[in-house]
């Protein structure tokens, strides 16, 4: 975001009881009319996400299964990434305001928060990172800020040095920046671990994000960026156990055999907690939920049995919430929790617990058989297309991504228009794309 001066504020916004959030807060990159008096800044925000084709992309984009393939037991359709979206964005705008965020803030974030995944998932963001090692790499939470303030048509300045008219995305607040990023550092400066993929921001992109974070401390997330990322866990970790179950991949009954239980602290231990928890820890977690009396013992598909799943999805979901809600209030009082005035305390006990669950949909969904067979076709398909574009480019391109490559200044710049254009697509067009520039199915 070269040559373009951030600049001007908006009015705070305030919520019945009071104002939480300053002009600080409530800036924006490019100033702008207020067109409607009344609504407040964050409001405008959410809508500008809601409104916005990044999040309508996501109904085409994977989450756990891919949309279009099914088995025989699968009798609904499965979650994507924006049903995934939405789904958080409620449970973290009712957690949010129950903690004293302005709701329409956390929403905003919540919905924000998985633009940037590309077709087919992890998986994508994976084969697409491999084709940017040489322009920065790839990661669908660096990618979410790259759509938020640059790429998602919206809001277009003079650029200073030349005059014409630059994107600035959809032009949201400071503190909507801020509380959508859960990787506040760029490639390589994870606070704890160099070698981690998880990163915020492009150097591309480093003057919105060292504008939004000014003043912030440090590598330290805003609170509101915290409950954004616990929503996050607990909307996937129990709807995907919830979509297992659904589709007879998760038998309720294998869970108090030993062997399944070892398999799924194994996974568990691998990728949700660290690799040094003791299993009994996490069996202890698996007891806890198992004895609740809403638990899903058996599953037939029944109506009966659909409603009962349902009501087991709620009762996890408040139980998740209204322990971080507690820990939190326990910690800090029970004035308003916003900005940096707090950390969200969730008890580990509660990490254990939705861990265990994730590790459930992991072991018995993501890695049956045919979903990997899947997940290496999808690989193919990505770094095909990458090659594709490379050698093709512009033709292939969407119009706006056209005009990206063509005013690029180098190769590097042309190579990142061609990650931003493949970021872009859903599984489907995806698998179009590569079918056109490749002649293969």
């Amino acid at each position: 975001m070269d040559g373009i001066a951030p600049k001007a504020h908006e009015t705070p916004t305030r919520c019945e009881n009071g104002s939480a959030y300053d002009a600080s807060d409530t800036e924006r990159w490019a100033a702008e009319p207020d067109k409607r008096p009344g609504r407040t800044a964050f409001q405008r925000d959410r809508a500008r996400v809601l409104h916005s084709a990044a999040l309508r992309r996501l109904a085409g984009k994977t989450q756990v299964v891919t949309p279009g393939t099914r088995s025989e037991a699968w009798d609904a359709s499965p979650r994507t990434r924006l049903t995934h979206s939405l789904e958080c964005a409620q449970v973290g705008r009712e957690l949010g305001a129950a903690l004293g965020c302005d709701p329409d803030l956390v929403e905003a974030a919540c919905l924000s928060h998985d633009l940037g995944h590309p077709p087919f998932g992890h998986n994508g963001e994976q084969a697409l990172n491999a084709f940017a090692h040489d322009c920065g790499g790839f990661e669908g939470n660096a990618q979410s800020l790259r759509l938020l303030a640059r790429i998602e048509p919206k809001r277009f300045v003079p650029n200073v040095c030349t005059g014409e008219l630059v994107s600035v995305g959809l032009n949201l607040t400071r503190a909507v920046l801020d509380a959508a990023t859960k990787y506040p550092w760029p490639r390589g400066a994870h606070p704890t671990d160099p070698a981690s993929a998880k990163f915020g921001v492009y150097e591309d992109d480093r003057p919105v994000f060292d504008w939004f974070r000014k003043g912030a401390p440090g590598h330290r997330t805003c609170f509101e960026a915290q409950v954004m990322d616990w929503s996050d866990d607990v909307a996937y970790s129990v709807h995907d156990f919830e979509d297992g179950l659904h589709a007879g991949y998760v038998d309720p009954g294998s869970l108090h055999a030993e062997p399944e239980r070892q398999a799924v602290f194994a996974v568990a231990a691998g990728r949700y907690v660290p690799a040094d928890t003791d299993p009994d820890e996490l069996a202890e977690a698996l007891d806890r939920l198992l004895a609740q009396q809403w638990w899903p013992r058996e599953y037939d598909g029944s109506a009966i049995a659909q409603g009962r799943l349902k009501d087991a999805t709620s009762q996890l979901i408040g139980r998740f919430c209204l322990a971080a809600e507690g820990a939190t209030r326990a910690a800090y009082g029970s004035g308003r929790l916003t900005r940096y005035a707090a950390e969200l305390v969730v008890p580990r006990s509660t990490r254990m617990e939705c861990a265990v669950l994730k590790a459930v949909a992991d072991l018995y969904v993501m890695q049956r058989a045919e979903q990997e067979r899947i997940r290496a076709d999808q690989r193919v398909v990505v770094a095909e297309l990458a090659e594709a574009l490379t050698a093709r480019a512009p033709d292939g391109l969407d119009p706006q991504f056209r005009a990206l490559f063509e005013e690029a200044a180098d190769d590097r710049a042309r190579k990142r228009v061609i990650v931003d254009q493949i970021a872009s697509l859903t599984d489907a067009s995806a698998g179009h794309l590569h079918a056109r520039l490749t002649g293969r199915a």
